[in-house]
């Protein structure tokens, strides 16, 4: 219940949206409705564009380089990066990539080193990352973006979040709250001084497309209307995304956990790897790499954290299938003549993770691991046992624990696993 108490017949969450509605609480207009899908378009680019930065970094496709015995610092080159990303099926030919580039370049995420080319040019010329540079627009938009992406932070990594998997009208929406739960909280954490200052940030998160109406029909108010956040700040996007602007609400919608093992919705077209090996039954899977966005509270110069982490949100739907042919019990991986043998792997996370999943206890066992992820290049596979992460001896603790040891962890991972002999 929010706020004072009100008598009712049902609970809330199963009341009609008519009947939880208010004498004045007007529908959204058209106008609006287009303007809140344009920002949430803008906020989906600038996510993609900093989730490619860092990997850019971390592929050493950034950095300074000199020209006309001047030094351009952290630049890319055009055509390489065109190579890039199709070496790594972020696009399927040149023309697209160009399209890609030139989509980052019209949303003022990337800008040639001296603005000499307004247009995205697959040739030796020097782009940059506004972001790099200090360049990037900090407008009133981005500044509401911005904030919605720290509160969104903040809800998801509480224990007893407010952001829940609802069902309303036989639908079941994801990442939702009532409205005037969220007013209860932001007076509560002290991100609103009170409930009219909250409602208002409440309205300017929906015109900018970061929250929305379940239904699309209602802006925000202190009632009982199902709300939820309709951007996903933690989901890996795919840069062919963006050249699809109508296609917006489906972007989201995917699991929030970099542990779930499988989407609520599976679509072939997102990025997905195999939970287990390739002469076996093939799961989709969802991404388990983190999403390189952090929130900024309290940081006022970047735009972006460039600290990789993990998280893990209160909900998440996994597959309870494990890839193990059989349980295995930590006397049997121990006792003198096991058929096993210890590995050490050095897995250095890259700009959105680490690459795998762990699962079970006692002992956790590797569920999944992305063929193109960090894990997999330190040699990674599913099956294996984790013996240690950084130093501590981890057989007897379940993956939730380990899950928050290489979270609290560095970005160079240490681990020792333990793989069975063929």
């Amino acid at each position: 219940m929010c706020g004072a108490p009100r008598p009712s017949l049902l609970p809330r969450a199963h009341l009609p949206t008519a009947a939880r509605l208010q004498p004045g609480m007007e529908s959204l207009s058209s106008s609006l409705k287009k303007k809140a899908t344009e920002q949430h378009y803008r906020a989906e680019v600038m996510i993609a564009g900093e989730q490619l930065r860092l990997r850019l970094h971390d592929g050493k496709l950034i950095k300074d380089r000199r020209y006309h015995l001047r030094t351009y610092p952290n630049c890319f080159v055009a055509k390489e990066l065109t190579d890039w990303l199709i070496d790594h099926k972020e696009a399927p030919d040149r023309e697209t990539g160009i399209r890609l580039m030139q989509k980052l370049m019209d949303h003022y995420i990337i800008h040639h080193v001296c603005d000499e080319h307004s247009d995205y040019k697959d040739a030796k010329l020097l782009y940059r990352f506004r972001k790099d540079d200090g360049t990037f627009p900090l407008s009133k938009d981005v500044k509401v973006f911005m904030r919605g992406q720290s509160l969104y932070e903040k809800l998801v990594s509480v224990d007893e979040s407010i952001l829940k998997v609802r069902e309303e009208n036989s639908v079941k929406y994801q990442r939702t709250f009532l409205g005037c739960e969220m007013i209860d909280w932001l007076v509560q954490e002290g991100e609103a001084e009170n409930r009219k200052e909250a409602v208002e940030l409440g309205r300017a998160l929906l015109e900018h497309g970061i929250i929305q109406h379940v239904s699309n029909r209602h802006h925000f108010f202190d009632s009982d209307i199902l709300y939820q956040f309709w951007i996903n700040f933690r989901r890996r996007r795919r840069l062919t995304e963006l050249l699809n602007e109508n296609s917006s609400r489906s972007l989201s919608e995917s699991p929030d956990s970099p542990f779930c093992l499988r989407k609520l919705n599976p679509d072939p077209g997102n990025t997905s790897f195999l939970s287990v090996q390739t002469n076996k039954e093939i799961k989709i899977v969802s991404a388990v790499r983190r999403s390189s966005i952090t929130s900024l509270a309290g940081n006022s110069n970047p735009y972006f954290s460039t600290t990789p982490m993990l998280v893990f949100p209160p909900v998440a739907e996994c597959n309870p299938k494990s890839v193990l042919k059989r349980p295995v019990t930590n006397e049997e991986l121990l006792s003198p003549g096991a058929p096993y043998i210890k590995k050490t792997l050095t897995i250095v996370g890259d700009a959105v993770g680490w690459g795998f999943v762990v699962r079970g206890g006692r002992p956790c066992h590797i569920q999944a691991v992305d063929p193109g992820g960090p894990a997999a290049a330190a040699g990674m596979k599913v099956c294996q046992f984790v013996f240690s992460v950084n130093g501590m001896y981890v057989l007897h603790l379940d993956y939730q624990t380990i899950s928050s040891l290489i979270m609290t962890g560095p970005r160079t991972l240490m681990m020792e696993v333990m793989e069975a002999i063929e």
